[in-house]
C-alpha cells in the first residue's frame, strides 16, 4: 500500500505580484518627461498674472495702511514723503504716525517701484485722494500702467 502525500504546490517564480525592472523605469521616465514639460511651462501658466497682483496691491492691499496713516496723522503723505511714510515716520509727524502701518516697501512684480502722488489727480476722489500705480511691465508711464484709478 503506498502512502499519498500532500505536497505543497511550488509557487512559480511567474505568479508573484509585483513590477519589475523595467516597468518601474518606465514609469520614472514618464513622471520625468511630464515635469520637464510642466517646469518648461510654469510660466505660461503663472504668466499674466503680474498685472492682477500689481492691481490688487494698488487696489486694496495698501489701501489699508493709507487709511490708518490718515487716521493717525489726519492726512496722507504728500508726494514728497510718498509710500516710505507707511514704513517710517515723516520728519516733523513723528508723534502722530504710529506705524509701521506696511512692514516693507514692495517692488512692483517687474522689480519697479510703485509710484505714488498726494494730492491724487486720476483716482476716483479726485484731489482729496491719492494716486498709487505700477508702471507696468514696461516700466515707464504708458498705457500698461496700473493704478487705483
Amino acid at each position: 500500500m503506498k502512502l499519498l502525500t500532500l505536497r505543497k504546490p511550488r509557487k512559480n517564480r511567474s505568479s508573484k505580484r509585483g513590477f519589475s525592472l523595467i516597468e518601474i523605469l518606465i514609469v520614472i521616465a514618464l513622471i520625468a518627461v511630464i515635469a520637464t514639460l510642466a517646469i518648461g511651462n510654469i510660466g505660461k501658466i503663472f504668466g499674466g498674472q503680474q498685472a492682477k497682483v500689481a492691481s490688487i496691491f494698488v487696489n486694496q492691499t495698501v489701501k489699508l495702511g493709507f487709511t490708518a496713516y490718515k487716521i493717525d496723522v489726519g492726512s496722507y503723505p504728500n508726494t514728497e514723503e510718498g509710500i516710505g511714510a507707511l514704513a517710517k515716520a515723516p520728519a516733523g509727524k513723528e508723534t502722530r504716525w504710529k506705524g509701521p502701518y506696511i512692514d516693507k516697501l514692495p517692488a512692483d512684480p517687474w522689480g519697479n517701484a510703485y509710484q505714488y502722488r498726494f494730492p491724487g489727480s486720476k483716482n476716483i476722489n479726485g484731489s482729496s485722494g491719492y494716486d498709487i500705480w505700477s508702471l507696468g511691465e514696461d516700466g515707464t508711464e504708458s498705457a500698461d500702467d496700473i493704478g487705483n484709478w
